[in-house]
């Protein structure tokens, strides 16, 4: 994984620290010393200097003659998803739309050719995948993910698509590559995206973009039904229409919080007076 950079001011330390930190999954939550050298790509030696210290900073911790992740972990994205404001805005929409249509509803961003869960409010539902915030899921066989992409250039899009999948999840071979550029373009035409059982049997959903204060794609949020209870037509006939509002919503406030005045605080200078 590691030495993929080429600028002057790559710090190859720190990227094989991230690369250790980006081998556990919940499918592998516990790994040796061993595994997480192999996995990583990594000399023994140096995988085990990198995980004591992750574990001295708190980000991993020893576990049945291994490691595995500490919450703390979960500090390095929230701090990027608090610095959007977007969690605290899309929360109190999603939570209105999900008490109106009964289904999970969720927020997801473009990360390479994956798409990253950001918010999510769910019902219980007998849906076959689990979903918390930070699942990886391959951008294509997603609504969201179909949204996202149709949002870049040509040139990003190319880039997108090469990059491997880092969720764990098996090549989707659904379509051709032309097939998926007309989707595609189909997508950002009528400004919506619908995956039907193509990410896992029995999940369908629909997903909508949201936007930031310049108009740009920045996220997408979604409504998943279970494909044997709700039809094609309930979802996008009365559940889109929702999502669009709350969508909009949502895209309206994260522009005001994006243009909110910045205030400097200056701190105080201790004057000594004479007496």
């Amino acid at each position: 994984m590691a030495g993929r950079g080429h600028g002057p001011d790559f710090v190859e330390a720190l990227a094989r620290g991230l690369d250790v930190l980006r081998v556990f999954s919940a499918d592998r939550p516990v790994l040796s010393l061993s595994e997480v050298a192999g996995a990583a790509e990594l000399a023994r030696p140096t995988a085990r200097r990198l995980l004591l210290t992750l574990e001295e900073l708190g980000y991993v911790a020893a576990a049945d003659g291994g490691y595995r992740l500490t919450p703390k972990v979960l500090s390095l994205g929230m701090a990027y998803i608090g610095s959007l404001g977007l969690w605290d805005i899309a929360r109190p929409h999603l939570e209105a739309l999900v008490a109106r249509t009964g289904e999970s509803s969720s927020m997801a961003q473009l990360d390479g050719s994956d798409i990253v869960y950001v918010a999510r409010v769910a019902v219980p539902k007998l849906i076959t995948l689990r979903v918390e915030i930070g699942t990886r899921f391959p951008a294509v066989q997603t609504s969201q993910g179909k949204v996202l992409l149709a949002a870049l250039d040509g040139d990003d899009l190319a880039a997108a698509l090469t990059e491997p999948s880092r969720s764990g999840l098996p090549r989707y071979i659904g379509r051709t590559a032309e097939q998926l550029h007309d989707e595609l373009a189909e997508v950002r035409a009528r400004g919506w995206a619908l995956a039907d059982e193509e990410l896992a049997p029995g999940v369908r959903s629909v997903a909508v973009p949201v936007r930031d204060g310049t108009g740009t794609v920045r996220a997408a949020a979604n409504v998943t039904v279970h494909a044997a209870e709700t039809g094609r037509e309930t979802l996008l006939e009365e559940h889109l229409p929702l999502l669009l509002r709350t969508a909009g919503e949502i895209s309206g406030e994260w522009a005001a919080w994006q243009r909110r005045p910045h205030s400097t605080v200056q701190r105080a200078t201790s004057v000594s007076v004479a007496t």
